[in-house]
């Protein structure tokens, strides 16, 4: 349940990423997966047993962006097509 949270983080900010310029993505998005990987790691409250959970928490929250990245790219592209017969 904990990893709600890291997970969710991601596929949003992989949505938002979408709307900026390619040229800038990347460290936007590199930037903004550690800022919510080290949150995520703090409001669950993993930081007072170790900060190593920041190891899982930060590429956790990377991955789904990815993830979300490629979903919304995808959700986009096809709303503008007609459907074939």
């Amino acid at each position: 349940m904990q990893e709600l949270f890291p997970l969710s983080c991601g596929l949003l900010l992989g949505a938002l990423l979408g709307l900026l310029r390619p040229s800038i993505r990347a460290p936007v998005g590199a930037a903004a997966a550690v800022m919510l990987g080290v949150l995520a790691t703090v409001v669950s409250g993993e930081f007072r047993v170790s900060w190593e959970f920041l190891l899982f928490d930060i590429p956790l929250v990377a991955v789904s962006a990815f993830l979300g990245l490629i979903t919304a790219r995808r959700v986009r592209s096809g709303r503008g097509r007609t459907p074939a017969r």
